[in-house]
């Protein structure tokens, strides 16, 4: 499990500190969070002073060039009040103009590799949102030997046979060199589609107990994939929880079952 520190981006120090609180009682050791997620570097900051050496710390930088991603770097090492981070992921690289941009001299990587040589990062990965983002993330590795990818995995997207396909191609490639796996949305049911936001989060998530229990389980019952929590810190209880009791996976009989009752539909197409 991994802790997704958007959800820290718009909330009190206050807030985020009993946030840490739950990390710690169910022993999260991992935080993934970006330059662009509003305060959350700065609130994970007191974390890394009050807890040193306990987390692994990701970020992410949505620059395209070296000199602008350098740039962030410095800010988010910064932020977090660290001299370095041990992941340090291109920010939801998917459209074909930006990777080619990012990936090419002059580009993100290179400041990337720049900052791995110089001890400011331990690995270097990549992320990405989009029904086209394994297929995507498949061309990244052919590009630069990556050593993460992050992408959405649910139920009801890898019910998109083109999605399904890569996602499968992309799994095998990683497993063969020892890429982490890392999956996000796994608790989403459906675009707000003009609905009241009653959550942080950018989708409608689920929130009955028994439904996220479901959908953790069902990501949890795949080996050698992480699941990275949720963009709310009040559904992150329900999650942890989830993933604590987690015994196996549900048949696919259940999850079409989960589908029906609460209308989850995919958030990219």
């Amino acid at each position: 499990m991994i802790f997704g520190a958007a959800s820290l981006s718009q909330v009190t120090q206050a807030a985020a500190d009993r946030t840490l609180d739950v990390l710690l009682q169910h022993g999260v050791n991992h935080i993934d969070a970006a330059a662009s997620y509003g305060d959350a570097e700065l609130r994970i900051a007191p974390w890394l002073a009050r807890e040193p050496g306990r987390f692994f710390v990701a970020t992410k930088t949505g620059a395209r060039t070296a000199n602008a991603a350098r740039d962030e770097l410095h800010r988010s090492l910064e932020r977090l009040g660290v001299d370095h981070v041990d992941l340090w992921q291109l920010h939801n690289l998917a459209d074909p103009i930006d990777w080619d941009t990012a990936l090419s001299p002059g580009g993100v990587i290179e400041a990337a590799v720049e900052a791995r040589d110089q001890g400011l990062v331990k690995w270097i990965g990549v992320t990405g949102h989009g029904a086209q983002i394994a297929a995507n993330h498949r061309r990244s590795l052919d590009r630069f030997d990556f050593d993460s990818v992050l992408l959405p995995y649910n139920f009801v997207t890898v019910q998109l046979p083109y999605y399904a396909e890569n996602f499968e191609a992309l799994a095998r490639t990683c497993a063969e060199r020892n890429v982490a796996m890392q999956t996000i949305k796994s608790i989403a049911a459906k675009p707000w589609l003009g609905h009241e936001h009653t959550n942080t989060t950018w989708y409608q998530p689920l929130e009955a107990q028994a439904d996220i229990d479901l959908a953790v389980w069902w990501v949890l019952g795949r080996p050698g994939v992480f699941l990275n929590t949720v963009g709310d810190i009040d559904l992150l209880p329900r999650v942890l929880d989830a993933a604590e009791r987690f015994e196996k996976r549900p048949s696919d009989v259940e999850m079409a079952a989960l589908l029906a009752r609460t209308q989850t539909e995919p958030l990219f197409v």
